[in-house]
Order: structure tokens, then C-alpha cells, then sequence
């Protein structure tokens, strides 16, 4: 069985750690798994439940990505102790969006030290309703040490976001 995961990176640096880490899980997903990194959360307006009667096409094109894809993976930095605004401006595009409960969401944090905004996306995706896939988040010590996708799939990290991935995919069967 495939599996259609949609990737999210809180982050739209140009050298980010984290869409690197995405790009590099792209690469690095098991058989019958396919990732697709989203490249319209910088589009997306700010949220303003006003705007929700007549969707911003910006809006519309994340709501759907996430209904044609399986699961969704999250990477995204801590900033100031949170998740950034471009990972909650997201989610709160999706917030309203009836195909979102009970999707599957694992999140990859590309560095251990950002535990407060790790913490509070759990939150806000369980208060989402969301699937978190408890087995498939993942830690990883990237930030800091100038790494690119490709370091990133020949580094020995590249055998724990394999193993993510495969727990992703069976989270995403078994929703």
C-alpha cells in the first residue's frame, strides 16, 4: 500500500536545517511512500476567520494538499520558546477544514534544544484533533552543524528518519 505524505517546514530560510531534513526524508522514504514538500505556506495570508467565507486561494490550495495526502510531516525551528508563525498560520488556516481531524501527523526536530515549541505543536495538533504518531516524531541534533540534504541522507541519522518514516506509514494505515 502507498502512502501520500505532505511535508510542512515552519520555516521559508532560503538554508533552512529543517526543509533540508524534509528534502532529505523525501529521498530517504521507504518503498511505496512518497513526500511532497508544500511551497505555498509563505503565500498564505494571515489568518482572519473573515476571509474564511470567501477562501484565499493560498488557503484553499493548503486545504487541499493536506485532503489528497495520507499524513502530514512537520519540521519547523523553535523561535522565541514557539512554534514559528509560519507553522501556526498554517494550522490555523486548517483549524475549520472538516478533512483534517484524525489526519496523521508526525513532527522531525531538527534540534534537541528546541523542546518549548516541539511541546506546544503537539498541543495545538492534538487540540486539532490530529493523529499524532507518537512512534514516528523524531529528534535529531542537525541545527548548528551546516548540513545540507545530502549530509543529511549519508549521515548516521539518515537510519532513524528510515525508521520514522515506517512507523509514519503504518500510523497512517492503521488511521
Amino acid at each position: 500500500m502507498s502512502s501520500r505524505i505532505l511535508a510542512l517546514c515552519g520555516s521559508l530560510r532560503r538554508a533552512s536545517m529543517n526543509a533540508a531534513l524534509l528534502r532529505a526524508s523525501a529521498r530517504l522514504a521507504p518503498a511505496g511512500m512518497r513526500i511532497e514538500l508544500f511551497d505555498g505556506l509563505a503565500a498564505l495570508p494571515l489568518f482572519n476567520p473573515d476571509l474564511e467565507a470567501e477562501m484565499p486561494t493560498a488557503a484553499s490550495r493548503l486545504q487541499a494538499a493536506v485532503r489528497e495526502h495520507d499524513a502530514l510531516l512537520i519540521a519547523s525551528p523553535e523561535y522565541a520558546h514557539g512554534v514559528t508563525a509560519v507553522i501556526k498560520n498554517a494550522l490555523d488556516w486548517l483549524v475549520g477544514d472538516v478533512d483534517f481531524p484524525g489526519k496523521p501527523v508526525a513532527i522531525f526536530n531538527a534540534s534537541p534544544r528546541s523542546l518549548h515549541a516541539a511541546a506546544s505543536l503537539r498541543e495545538i495538533l492534538t487540540t486539532m484533533s490530529a493523529t499524532l504518531v507518537a512512534d514516528a516524531c523524531l529528534d535529531l541534533p542537525l541545527r548548528g552543524r551546516g548540513m545540507n540534504e545530502q549530509d543529511i541522507v549519508d549521515s548516521p541519522h539518515a537510519a532513524a528518519i528510515r525508521a520514522a518514516l515506517v512507523k509514519l506509514a503504518e500510523g497512517t494505515r492503521a488511521a
